[in-house]
Formats: structure tokens, sequence, C-alpha cells
């Protein structure tokens, strides 16, 4: 706490200092900026043309907004829309598999931030099985390469005519238009980036045409994507604690699986947008959008794990624990019998085929019959599908003796026996095929009729109507591992674990980059040609795959309604006040398994389906003020309530077993949303068109978190006889794999509410002869009412970037920091990360006016995501991504 809290101090006194300095330095670049007021033939362009765009927009805005445009997302080393948003205020990212994927804002969590495409949510899925199944509303950035983008619009605040959806704020992203542009443009880039773990040099290209005729009655633009990265990820996993007697009567929480886990990952992103423009009148604008993206990642993730706890309830030992806070961290554990029999080690190959894909199109309308009425109807489609087509899960185990400790910044396992390096002892212990989709489809229609009135201080009225249709749906099948298993054939005789052996180990470079002296490094490794190859040649019988019934639902989603707002203003001041009202019809279908009388079998349990339907309506009201105090200082004042809808798999009626943990996540349908009254301030100060100095206040009363609880359910489980976890009872009947376990369920509630209240700095100045600074620091301390951490928050985020600029060269180096947060909770424990930096850069060098070469750089000081559980004393991961380079040339014409 001490750490971070001297870190704001340090924050907030540069922050002065800084304040300071530009208003010392203000006379002279008001001189600059007047002497190009007085040429029209100047044009700024560049990384400070970018800023004067998206400093002009944040101070023409009726609302609480931060606005980033397409140069200012060009000239960063994002790749996609996530990891460009980061350099705004109150936005971090997390870059759990090396590149951002979805947002926070204002110290909330992913999934109380509303993404909006051209002003209408789009369909979002993800690509890594565990999110597919754990299906949220947080959109997911990897599916938005940054270079299809125009401009980016960060909401803070809640206007009547922003769709309702995020508590933590809104961010429209806006597709690029050919009236925008010029009658011919052309751009492309090309370049290529070397993962350094992977060791791999992959292509990225990029490309736009756009064209309009003279009259500006008809334009077409047409832009593409293609991207590859080759990715690595090494780390060591804890998957939690249970307690034991650790000697002489003393519990402690024993580490139940340590794992030393290597991810593989090929990464291809491709797809596109098109925009229409067509004015057959004057009166009359046609825009019609469209897009395409789809993610291919196919990755393959191999786990070499000490297992404790499989040991100890079996009947093993520990010995020489050394106990810490209640945590043993670090003893010596025996398999049973010595560690001749039962299981106390265990390998995880998993073979993944996964892509996401979204797409949508948009028709948009607007009618100005008279100068003074105008109408806007848009109408549109949009869907996501988020699938592992095919899961191959090989598992391996054995008896074994290891010695670990936990207590440093590694953990070090070392096993006497078996030899991790050879698949010498290892039994086929479980095998399973399965198939995940998750898709997520909309259709919609809006109408808005605006009219300008000249009453005073009120100048318009606006009002408008919406209707949706939302579907998600869910769906698992896996073969019977039971089955799977010991009919498993390799040439007509039964598999062995060294039909699957590479014949080698994991690289030789394996966590170089954070490994400990007795850190597990080096272990046999599963060829992933082989594992495909048997796994595919087995008889039908075995193959065929069975609904797995907690993880089958559908969410169906109607809202109806619409707001009015008043357009207010006079000199020197402006505003709106409104109200949003919109009626939600939602039904959940899903499986309730371990009926007394289930409707259906399956080999994951008999279940039986239900239906469940509830309505709601929200009234949110919202009001925004702006007042000019001086010619270059603004004063906003903004009030309103904000709604987000809970998670699609937290209302679903069913529930996800992990039969290894004995843990599993369950849904509510009845569950309510996340509501919240928030109330801000700012001051903004423009010296100058390029110079933006601001501070925000900021306070969210939340009336009711989604919170997680955990509970015993005894729930079914398939295992193969005699590898059951402790506790299981064998539950009868013709299968003999089934068993009914004591599963740790987590289930959503309505906890009680909190608050979360902060602040923001930002500053952006051009200082002498091209140098610049654009930097920004967050305050947020989010609380709930009953002592509940709140996923999502780090009190303190920082960006800040420098820049050199002129007519040959141009040069960005970026520093990030979040620290600590709450993730949730996970296998019925909380899952927390330390603190995170990182260290970005790019470069452009320009050969000639149409021609730049280019280079970026992501993390260069290579740091690594920690996470811990609930204390930094129980560890639970460390992740390294490496760095990424880019190098290529940008054409524009």
């Amino acid at each position: 706490m001490t750490t971070h809290r001297n870190f704001g101090l340090r924050i907030l006194g540069t922050s002065v200092s800084a304040l300071a300095f530009f208003a010392c330095t203000q006379a002279a670049f008001a001189q600059d900026s007047a002497a190009a007021a007085a040429d029209d033939e100047i044009v700024v362009t560049g990384i400070r043309g970018s800023q004067i765009a998206s400093i002009n927009a944040k101070r023409e805005g009726d609302v609480i907004a931060d606005v980033l445009s397409a140069e200012d997302i060009g000239k960063f080393p994002d790749k996609n829309v996530a990891e460009a948003l980061q350099r705004i205020p109150g936005i971090v990212v997390n870059r759990e598999f090396g590149e951002g994927e979805r947002v926070s804002l204002r110290g909330t969590a992913p999934n109380l931030t509303k993404t909006l495409l051209n002003g209408h949510s789009v369909a979002t899925a993800d690509w890594f099985i565990l999110d597919q199944v754990d299906s949220t509303r947080s959109f997911n950035y990897l599916v938005l390469p940054s270079e299809i983008v125009g401009q980016l619009e960060v909401y803070k605040t809640p206007q009547a005519d922003v769709e309702e959806g995020g508590v933590g704020g809104t961010i429209n992203v806006h597709t690029r238009n050919p009236f925008d542009l010029d009658a011919f443009t052309v751009s492309a880039s090309v370049q290529a980036v070397y993962s350094d773990l992977s060791d791999k040099l992959d292509p990225q290209i990029s490309g736009l045409f756009s064209w309009k005729n003279d009259d500006e009655t008809f334009g077409i633009l047409i832009g593409g994507v293609y991207q590859k990265r080759q990715t690595r990820r090494d780390g060591i996993e804890v998957f939690g604690y249970r307690d034991f007697d650790v000697g002489g009567g003393q519990m402690a929480g024993v580490p139940t699986l340590i794992g030393s886990a290597l991810f593989e990952q090929d990464r291809e992103r491709y797809g596109g947008n098109i925009g229409i423009q067509f004015r057959p009148s004057d009166e009359i604008l046609i825009n019609i959008t469209g897009l395409y993206s789809q993610f291919n990642a196919n990755n393959y993730n191999q786990n070499y794990l000490a297992w404790g706890e499989q040991a100890l309830a079996g009947g093993g030992t520990i010995t020489n624990a050394v106990v810490r806070d209640g945590i043993a961290v670090s003893g010596d554990i025996a398999s049973p019998n010595g560690g001749t029999t039962g299981r106390g080690v265990v390998f995880d190959a998993i073979d993944r085929k996964a892509v996401a894909k979204t797409r949508s199109i948009d028709f948009d309308l607007t009618y100005d019959p008279t100068d003074d009425w105008n109408v806007h109807f848009k109408a549109g489609w949009t869907k996501a599908d988020g699938d592992t087509k095919n899961e191959n899960f090989f598992e391996t185990a054995a008896p074994g003796a290891f010695s670990y400790d936990i207590s440093g910044k590694v953990p070090q396992v070392q096993f006497s026996s078996p030899n991790p390096t050879s698949p010498a002892g290892m039994l086929i212990d479980f095998a399973r095929i399965q198939t995940v989709t998750n898709d997520d489809e909309e259709k919609y229609a809006y109408v808005d009729v605006e009219r300008q009135l000249d009453m005073g201080p009120l100048n318009a009225i606006r009002v408008g109507f919406k209707y949706t249709d939302h579907d998600r749906k869910a769906n698992r099948l896996a073969t019977n591992g039971g089955v799977l298993t010991p009919g498993l054939l390799c040439g007509g005789a039964p598999c062995t674990a060294a039909d699957f052996w590479s014949g080698g180990t994991t690289p030789g470079d394996f966590m170089d980059n954070f490994a400990l002296p007795g850190t597990l490094t080096d272990y046999w490794t599963v060829s992933r040609q082989k594992l495909g190859d048997i796994y595919g040649a087995q008889a039908a019988n075995l193959t065929e795959k069975f609904v797995v019934p907690g993880n089958v639902y559908s969410i169906n989603e109607k809202t109806y309604g619409g707001y009015a707002m008043a357009k207010l203003g006079g000199e020197g001041w402006k505003g709106n006040i409104g109200v949003r009202i919109i009626g939600t019809d939602q039904r959940s279908e899903g499986n309730v398994i371990g009926a007394p009388a289930p409707e259906f079998q399956s080999p994951f349990g008999g279940y039986t389906p239900v239906s469940v339907k509830r309505s709601y309506t929200d009234i949110l009201p919202s009001a925004n003020l702006a007042l000019d105090v001086t010619d270059k200082v603004i004063v906003r004042f903004a009030a309103g309530r904000t709604i987000t809808r809970p998670d699609f798999a937290d209302i679903s009626p069913g529930t996800d077993l992990n039969g290894t943990l004995l843990t599993g996540n369950g849904g509510d349908p009845n569950l309510k949303p996340f509501r919240a009254n928030q109330y801000d301030l700012s001051v903004e100060w423009y010296p100058d068109a390029e110079t933006i100095v601001a501070a925000a206040l900021f306070y969210k009363d939340i009336l009711s978190y989604v919170v997680n609880t955990t509970t015993t359910e005894i729930l079914p489980g398939v295992f193969v006889p005699g590898t059951e976890p402790a506790g299981c009872v064998a539950a009868g009947g013709s299968n003999p794999n089934l068993f009914n376990c004591p599963y740790q369920i987590n289930r959503p509630s309505n906890g009680p509410g909190g608050r979360n209240q902060g602040f923001e700095f930002q500053v952006s100045r051009p200082i002498w002869n091209g140098f610049g600074v654009i930097a920004n620091y967050t305050y947020s301390d989010a609380k709930a009412d009953n002592g509940d951490p709140i996923p999502g928050n780090s009190k303190h985020t920082a960006n800040l970037t420098g820049y050199f600029e002129n007519d040959m060269f141009n040069a960005r180096l970026s520093y990030t920091y979040r620290s600590k947060f709450f993730i949730n909770i996970d296998r019925a424990a909380p899952l927390n990360q330390a603190s995170l930096e990182s260290l970005d850069a790019s470069a452009s060098v320009n050969v000639t006016e149409n021609i730049a070469i280019t280079f970026d750089a992501v993390n260069l000081t290579n740091e690594k995501i920690r996470q811990y559980s609930g204390t930094p004393d129980r560890f639970r991961s460390i992740y390294d991504n490496g760095r990424q380079f880019y190098f290529g040339a940008r054409f524009k014409y």
C-alpha cells in the first residue's frame, strides 16, 4: 500500500510541476499558434496534427469524453483498438496473452464498459475456451484491428441519446467514410513482426482505398488487413490451495497443483470494412457500412504438474513443511505407499482449433427536410462466433514424490520420481475430444427526430426510439473421457504415453527470463501431430460427442424504448438534459443437472431443460453542462443513471464443472443488472490549439454489484473408477464412471452496493523544437459496502508518452503503469494480479512525401504478469509473453 501511495504522490507532484511549466511556456507557444492561424496555407499533420484533432473534438463535445483520431491510432505501435485505447485517461488493458483484449474504464471491470460500432452495439465472441464457456458482455478487441478505425470516442458520462449499457463508460468506434477523405485516397502498410520467445518472423499487411466523385454524391471506401503472429507464453501456475494436516495436527493450505505451462499459438487476423455513401439530394444522405473480421487462434498448451492435493487426499504424506501465514510454502510430498501408488504427478497436452469472428452491416439514412428538422434512421445486423472447433485433451499421470518451495517469487519443484524428461512410468489417465461454440447475434432498428428551436436557452428537442433483438447461444459437446481413455488404440494395440512423445523436451530457453534454480523447466513433450493423428484414427464409438448439459444455454433479450432530450445553450454555455426509458424482455434457457428425476440422460449426468422469462424497465435520466469560464477554460458538470445487464453466463440456468478440482460456476436467470448513479466534474484548459491540461472528478454510486458466492453442491461427475477425487461416491446405475461429488460452486448474486470514486489528470503539449509530451494519471478507489473487492479496479494507472517529430522523422516512447487489482473468483478462490508496467516504442522515417519506413516495439522491458490468490503469499501464476518487434514501410497517396 505504501508503494502505491508514494507512486500516486509522485505522479501528482510531477503533474503539478508540469502544470507550472506549461503556464510559464504558454505565451511563447501562443505566438507560434497565432502565426500558424494567420496563414491559411499551414496545415499541421503527423503527431501534432492528430493531437490537434483529438483536443478540438474533446473541446467541442457536449459530454465529458476523450477522443482518439485515426492519426493517433496509426502512429502508436498498437495492432488492435484496445491497445490504442489504453493511451486515454482512465482506460487500462491486461495483456494476459501478450496483447490487450478488453478494456476497463475508471476502475470498473471490462464487462461494465459498453462498446459501440458507429453508434450501435457490435456482436462479440471469444477465442479462448474458458472465455467461450463463461460468456460475458465485455467486447474482445482482438477482432478489431486499429487500421480499420477512423476515430474513437470514449464517453465517460451518460447522455440520453447514447446507447445504454455502460456503467463504466461507453466507447464508440467509428470506421472511416469516403466523404471524410480526399477524392482519391490510397494507403498501405507492410510489416514483419518478430516475437522473441517464439523466435518467429511473420507478415502484417493492411490497405485502404477510398474514392468519391467531384460532387460528393457518391463515394466508396474499402479497407483490408492481414496479420499473422506466432506466439509463445512461458508460465508457472498454482491452481489453488487446500487445507491438509502438515504434521502434528497443524492444518495449512497446500498447493493443489503446481505446473510449468508452455503455451504456443498461431495468431492470424484478417478482415476488412466497406463504406458506401450516397447523396441523392441535398436533403438525404445514405451511409451503408459493413465489417468482417476473423481471428484464427489455434493454440497448444502443455503443462507438467505436481499434484499435491491428489497425493495427500489419497493417503500420501507431506514432510518438512514450512508454514507461513497459514500456507505450507514448502515441503516434501509423496503419493501413497512412499510414492508408489495413486496419483501425485500429472501431465496435460491440449491442442485447440479456435476462432473468433465478427461481422456487421448497417444502413444509415439522414433526412433534412428543412433547416430546422432532422430525421435519422438506422437499422442493421451484427453477428459473432467464438468457437473451439476441436479440442484434443490428453492427460497422463503417475505416482510421484517431489519437493516444492513457493516461498520466493517463482515456485521451485523437484521430482525424485518419476523422471520429468521421459514418459516412462506415466499412465494415460484421461483423454477427451470436445467442441465449444458461442454465438452472439443482434438485429436492431433506431429512429431519431430532432427539431431546432429558437426559444431562449432551448436550442433543440431530440427524441428517439429503438428496438433490438439479441441472442446469445452456447453449446458444448465432449466425448465421455471414461470411454475414450481405456479404448485408445495405436496400431491396433492399447496406446501408451510413449506413443505420443515428441522424442524431445521443452525448448532450451523455456522460462529463461524468470526461472530460479530448482524450477521445473525441462520435461518431455507430446507431439502435436501425433496427438491429432492418434485421436483422429479412433473408432467412431470412441470419438462420439455428447451434450455437456451445464454448458448448453441460450439467452434472448428484446429491448424496447426511447429517449427525449433537450439541447440547451447560450452565450458561454451549452448542455443537454434528457431521459432514456428502456424495457428488457429476457428469456433464459438451459439445463438443470443432477435433478431427482432428470428428463434426459448424458454420460455427464442427467439433466432437465428449463426456461425462465423475466422483464424489467429502467428509467435513465441524464444531464450535461459545459461552461466557458474564459475563452480557454471550460468547466463541465454531469449527472445521470447508468445500467449494465448481467453477463450471459451469469443469467443461464446451467452449471459448468471442473472435475479435477471439484469446482464450478453456475448462473441465476433472475439476476438483476448493475445499476449506478454517477456524478462528474471536469476542468479543461486549452491555452492553444495544440495543448490541453485537464482534471476530472468522478463518483459512481453503484446500487448493486453482481458478486460471486461459493457454496458446496453435490453434483454428478465422470471419472475412471479409482481416479475419482476424494469425497466422490459412485452414483450407481448403468454407468460405472458416474460419481456424485461435492463441488464448490460459484454462483452470481445481487450483492450490496458500493461506490467508485476518483480523479483524472491529463496533459498534452508540444515542448520545444519538435519534442512533446502526452501524459495522464487516474486514481480510482472502488469499494463494496460489505468490504468485498471490486473486479478490475486498479487504484493507480498512468500513461506517459514522449515524442519527437519533424518533416523527416518521428518517434514515440510510451510508458504505461497499472497497480494491482482483483480479477474475480476463480476455482472457488480470489484471483488477483500484481502491478504491471510496460514500455512501447514507435518510429518512422519519411523517405519521400508518400513513403515511410516504420519500426514498432511492444513490451521493451519484457515485463511479466504475476498473479496471486488474495494475498501475495498465495502464489497463482507468472506469465512471460516476451517482446514484439515490427518493421516495415507505409505508403499513402
